[in-house]
């Protein structure tokens, strides 16, 4: 896989993530219970931590270190997720959906810079990237898709 392939696949699945929501009124947005008492707007941030946690732990990566452990520094992964969605969930709708853009837009700036050999082979690089962005919007694209589908009937 190059760069461009990268890309494209960060883009396809970003894209299937956003048309999961789209066209849900801000009330819909806002409503808990998509995936336990998350709302869609809920989820948004939480994608856009991990993206977040992308840009700080990337360049980590590429400089030859080690992101401290969600284990040792949170607790864990439940945790870190538990402490975000407290800090984060009194944001308003735009601003979730504001950072969300803004973080997405800054990954993939990002990703244009980094040397193409991060993309060529699996490395704990890519492995990062992919936990955090293309194989993680599926899992909450889904579970949107679910709930709107159950609250259609």
């Amino acid at each position: 896989m190059d760069r461009q392939q990268l890309l494209r696949r960060l883009d396809k699945a970003w894209t299937a993530f956003n048309e999961a929501y789209a066209g849900l009124s801000q009330t819909r947005l806002i409503d808990p219970g998509v995936t336990s008492d998350w709302s869609v707007k809920d989820i948004l941030a939480h994608v856009s931590w991990w993206e977040a946690e992308a840009l700080k732990h990337l360049p980590l990566i590429l400089a030859g270190d080690r992101p401290p452990r969600y284990a040792t520094a949170y607790g864990g992964i439940d945790a870190f997720n538990a402490q975000m969605t407290e800090l984060k969930r009194g944001l308003s709708l735009a601003a979730v959906l504001s950072e969300l853009e803004d973080t997405h837009r800054r990954l993939v700036a990002y990703l244009e810079t980094v040397p193409e050999t991060c993309f060529s082979t699996e490395t704990r690089f890519r492995r990062r990237l992919r936990l955090d962005t293309y194989s993680h919007y599926p899992l909450h694209g889904s579970a949107i898709r679910a709930w709107r589908e159950q609250s259609s009937r």
